[in-house]
C-alpha cells in the first residue's frame, strides 16, 4: 500500500467522525439565505456546497488546505495533490513514494491511441482529450468493485485507484493529443526518470532549454489544480460523482464544462487580445498608449479580457505568480512586456468605472503569454493544459467526498411561476 493511501486510511475516519458530530450538534444551523436575484443569477455567492480541498476568499485568493497560494508556488504538482488529499505537504519519502506510484500507473491502454488516431483530423483538442478520458472507463476499479458489492466505507479506496490511474496517464494522453492534432510528429515515449510535469514537457516535444519550460509547466499545473467547489468544472464533476458515477464519467463531464468560453477558454482569449494590441501598435505598446486604448475599449462597449473575477477583489495570486516567473525568465519578451504594461495600466482605467467591482487581473491575464514564449502557440490546446491540472483538484475532491459519505446532489428547483407566488406572498404580508 502506498504511503499516501495509508495516511488517508488514518485521516478519513477522523474527519468523517468530526463532520458527523458537527451535524448532530448544529445540523439545523442556517448558514446562508438565497435571494431571488441569486436564484436567477446562477446561485452566485450562495453557500450551499462543501469543498474540503480549497477555498477562495475574495480578499486572499486561492487557499489550499489552509495554505495561501503564495506560500506554495514553488511546490511540485505531486506535492499539491498530496496536500489536497491529506491537508499536509509530503515529506521527502512520501513525495518519492507518490511519484513512483504515478510512474507505475502511467501506461496508457493501447486502444486509447487507436481512438485518438481514428478521430477527425480537425477535432478540437478538448474533444480528443475528453474522449480519451471517457473511453478508459472500462478500466474503472470503482465500477468493477461496486458491481461486486463493495462496502460504502471502501468507496473512497476504489475512487483513489481510479484517480491515481487517471492522473498518471493524463500527461501522455494530453501530449499525444497535441502532437497528433497539430502535426508535430509521432508519439514520444515517456521519460520515467522525470517528474510528472517534466515528463509531460518531454512528451510534448517542445524546446526545454535549461529546463525552463518544465519549470513553467510545474508552476502552471500547480496554480490551476483546484479552485474550490463552485466553478463549473468542479461543480459539474461533483454532481455527476454524487450519483456514484465513477471518476472517468465525472471527470470527463466536468472537463466538458471547462471547455466553455466562460470558464477554461479565457486564457486564450486574453492572449489573443494582447497579440491584437501589439499588432495595432506594431510591437509592445507604451503604458500611455495602453491607457488610452483601454479607455477606448470600454467606451466601445467591449471588455479587457483577463480583468475582473467573479469572486476575487484583489489581484489573483495566480497572476502574481505568473508575473514573477515572467520577470525572472522572459523579461525582454515583447509579449510578456505587454502583459506587464497592461497590468500597470488597465486597473487604473477600470477603477474609474463605478460599476466595476474588481479591476484587477485574474490568472488568465498572463498565463497564455508565458506558454506562447516557449513555443506553445496553438491557442485551442490551452484548455487541455488547464484540464490536466484541474484533474488534480477534481479527483481529490471526489476521493474526499466518497470518504465522507456525502449524498447525491439534488437541490430543489422551481418554475418562474413558483417564484412569482413566493414574491407575491412576501409582498402581501
Amino acid at each position: 500500500m502506498s504511503l499516501l493511501k495509508e495516511k488517508l486510511r488514518t485521516i478519513f475516519p477522523q474527519q468523517k467522525a468530526e463532520i458527523a458530530q458537527m451535524l448532530k450538534e448544529h445540523g439545523d444551523k442556517v448558514v446562508d439565505k438565497v435571494t431571488l436575484a441569486q436564484a436567477y443569477g446562477g446561485l452566485r455567492g450562495v453557500k450551499g456546497l462543501v469543498c474540503d480541498t480549497s477555498e477562495v476568499p475574495p480578499d486572499k485568493g486561492l487557499i489550499i488546505r489552509g495554505y495561501e497560494l503564495k506560500t506554495i508556488t514553488d511546490k511540485l504538482p505531486e506535492e499539491i495533490l498530496f496536500l489536497l488529499l491529506t491537508g499536509q505537504l509530503p515529506n521527502a519519502e512520501e513525495l518519492k513514494d507518490l511519484q513512483n506510484e504515478l510512474k507505475g500507473r502511467s501506461e496508457v491502454p493501447a486502444y486509447v491511441w487507436s481512438v485518438i488516431d481514428a478521430m477527425p483530423a480537425d477535432s478540437h483538442p478538448m474533444t480528443m482529450f475528453n474522449t480519451a478520458v471517457l473511453i478508459m472507463q472500462r478500466e474503472s476499479v470503482f465500477a468493477k468493485r461496486y458491481d461486486e458489492g463493495m462496502k460504502k466505507d471502501e468507496y473512497w479506496d476504489a475512487t483513489y485507484e481510479d484517480a491515481m490511474n487517471i492522473i498518471a496517464t493524463l500527461p501522455a494522453i494530453a501530449a499525444y493529443v497535441y502532437r497528433k492534432r497539430f502535426n508535430k510528429g509521432p508519439r514520444i515515449e515517456q521519460d520515467k526518470n522525470a517528474d510528472w510535469s517534466g515528463n509531460y514537457v518531454h512528451m510534448l516535444g517542445l524546446p526545454n532549454e535549461n529546463d525552463e519550460f518544465a519549470k513553467l509547466m510545474r508552476l502552471y499545473l500547480n496554480l490551476h489544480s483546484d479552485h474550490e467547489g463552485g466553478n463549473v468544472s468542479a461543480y459539474s464533476s461533483a454532481t455527476i460523482s454524487s450519483a456514484l458515477s465513477d471518476l472517468y464519467y465525472s471527470l470527463s463531464g466536468g472537463l466538458n464544462g471547462l471547455a466553455g468560453p466562460l470558464h477554461g477558454l479565457a486564457n486564450q482569449e486574453c492572449l489573443g487580445w494582447v497579440l491584437e494590441t501589439m499588432e495595432k501598435f506594431n510591437g509592445a505598446p507604451t503604458e500611455e498608449q495602453l491607457f488610452k486604448f483601454a479607455q477606448d475599449t470600454l467606451e466601445s462597449g467591449k471588455v479587457v479580457p483577463g480583468y475582473g473575477h467573479a469572486v476575487l477583489r484583489i489581484t489573483d495570486p495566480r497572476f502574481d505568480a505568473f508575473l514573477a516567473f515572467g520577470k525572472a525568465h522572459m523579461a525582454n519578451d515583447p509579449v510578456f512586456q505587454t502583459v506587464e504594461r497592461v497590468f500597470n495600466t488597465v486597473p487604473k482605467v477600470l477603477s474609474q468605472v463605478q460599476k466595476i467591482k474588481d479591476p484587477w487581473p485574474n490568472v488568465d491575464a498572463g498565463s497564455g503569454a508565458l506558454l506562447y514564449h516557449f513555443g506553445l502557440k496553438e491557442f485551442s490546446y490551452y484548455t487541455v493544459l488547464f484540464s490536466v491540472s484541474r484533474a488534480l483538484g477534481i479527483c481529490a475532491q471526489s476521493i474526499v467526498s466518497r470518504a465522507m459519505g456525502y449524498p447525491i446532489t439534488r437541490p430543489k428547483s422551481l418554475p418562474t411561476a413558483g417564484y412569482k407566488k413566493i414574491v407575491t406572498a412576501t409582498v402581501n404580508v
